[in-house]
C-alpha cells in the first residue's frame, strides 16, 4: 500500500505541476492499490443533478449572450460542500465523479444550442428526436476520441501543458478532501 492509503491526504505531490524527469514516478493521491468509493448512487445522482442545473444555466446563457461557461470549478466546490455537509469520508473519488458528470453539461449543451438556431435560420425541418440524437452521438463521439488520447495527455504529457482549469479543479477537490482549514478557501 502507498502512503496515501492510510491517514489523511496531505495534498498533491510536488511533481504534480511539473514535467517528470526521466525515471521519475508520479504517485497519485488515490493509490491504485486501494479501493475508494467512486461510482455510487450518491455520486451519480448528484452528478446528474449538477448536470441538469448547469445545463439549464449554460443553455440560457448560450442562447441569451452567445457564450457558455465551464462549470467544472463551481461543481467541484458544490460537490465538496455537499460531501462535507453529509459528513462523507474519503469522498474524493465520488466528488471527482460528480464533477465529471456535471461539467459535461456545458459541453453537450453548447453543441446543441449553437446548432439549433442555425437549423431554424436555414429553414430546415428538425425535430426534437433528431436534435437529441445529434447531441447524444456528439457526446459519444467525444468520449470515443477521449479514450485513446487519455493515456497520452495524462501520462506522457504530464507537466508539459498547464491545463489551468483542470489544475484549479483538482486543487478544489483536494482542499475539500484535506478538510479543516485547507477548505476555508472554498468559502
Amino acid at each position: 500500500m502507498s502512503e496515501h492509503s492510510t491517514g489523511p491526504i496531505k495534498g498533491l505531490p510536488e511533481n504534480a505541476y511539473k514535467e517528470l524527469k526521466p525515471g521519475e514516478k508520479y504517485s497519485p493521491i488515490m493509490s491504485p492499490q486501494k479501493t475508494y468509493p467512486e461510482i455510487s448512487a450518491y455520486s451519480v445522482i448528484w452528478g446528474l443533478v449538477m448536470a441538469v442545473l448547469f445545463s439549464a444555466a449554460a443553455a440560457y446563457l448560450g442562447l441569451k449572450i452567445g457564450q457558455v461557461f465551464e462549470a467544472a470549478i463551481p461543481i467541484a466546490i458544490i460537490a465538496v460542500g455537499v460531501s462535507t455537509l453529509t459528513k462523507r469520508k474519503n469522498a474524493l473519488g465520488e466528488n471527482v465523479i460528480i464533477q465529471s458528470i456535471g461539467q459535461n453539461s456545458g459541453l453537450i449543451v453548447a453543441g446543441a444550442i449553437f446548432t439549433i438556431p442555425a437549423l431554424y435560420i436555414l429553414n430546415l425541418d428538425a425535430h426534437f428526436f433528431q436534435i437529441f440524437l445529434a447531441s447524444m452521438f456528439g457526446g459519444i463521439l467525444g468520449i470515443l476520441f477521449l479514450i485513446p488520447f487519455r493515456k497520452y495527455f495524462v501520462s506522457e504529457m504530464h507537466g508539459k501543458f498547464p491545463f489551468p482549469e483542470a489544475t484549479a479543479t483538482t486543487e478544489v477537490l483536494v482542499a475539500g478532501e484535506k478538510g479543516g482549514r485547507q477548505a476555508i478557501v472554498l468559502v
